[in-house]
């Protein structure tokens, strides 16, 4: 299993705890530290299976000072978006083989174990 993790948000800890606790191997993904490529990006959206514009956290601060509250993106604007301010990505984000959640609450993650 993977988890796209920020190890300073509280949602993505207990997501991180759940799965430590359930005793999967996982491999834990600092997407600040170290984002996702585009074509990394799509793969795990296509997984989630939503849109990438459906990924983002419009309620950060970057998504206002941006003004992309204004603007109409394609899927791929988006995408490039995110990877070049990976602070919008929702998160945590649980991926096991072809499926992924997006754990908010993290109990939703339990669909994947």
């Amino acid at each position: 299993m993977q988890i796209y993790h920020n190890p300073r948000c509280s949602k993505s800890r207990q997501a991180l705890a759940l799965l430590h606790e359930a005793g999967c191997e996982v491999e834990v993904i600092e997407y600040l530290k170290t984002p996702p490529t585009p074509d990394e990006l799509a793969d795990v959206i296509s997984k989630l299976g939503i849109t990438s514009e459906q990924l983002v956290r419009k309620k950060e601060a970057v998504f206002r000072e941006l003004g992309l509250h204004e603007q109409t993106l394609t899927e791929e604007q988006w995408l490039r978006l995110l990877c070049e301010n990976p602070r919008l990505i929702e998160r945590p984000i649980v991926i096991k083989g072809q499926q992924a959640i997006i754990g908010r609450p993290p109990e939703l993650i339990q669909t994947l174990l």
